[in-house]
């Protein structure tokens, strides 16, 4: 399975969120609300969830082994980054 496309969505100034995210992979699967944090001065991804009766939240898609985790966070991680430095670049709206 291939990463064919990462979307930073919105981005995050304040509290540990920093981006909401949509992964495409081959080309043919979309997985939308992929979340870049920040806590603990290391970035990480959550994958999106949906929250239980009980209160307790749980995954509905993940990577099921930590070598196509670890690939995954690399390169959401990779592009929140090159994302908020084009960010930081781009000219005001009507100036």
């Amino acid at each position: 399975m291939t990463i064919t496309d990462i979307k930073i969505r919105k981005f995050f100034n304040e509290g540990p969120m920093k981006a909401v995210v949509s992964v495409t992979f081959d080309g043919a699967l979309a997985v939308h609300d992929v979340k870049v944090i920040n806590a603990k001065d290391k970035y990480f991804i959550v994958m999106p969830s949906r929250k239980n009766p009980d209160g307790t939240y749980r995954d509905i898609v993940h990577p099921i082994n930590a070598e196509f985790r670890a690939e995954l966070e690399g390169a959401v991680i990779k592009a929140y980054f090159e994302g908020l430095a084009d960010a930081e670049f781009e000219e005001p709206q009507g100036v």
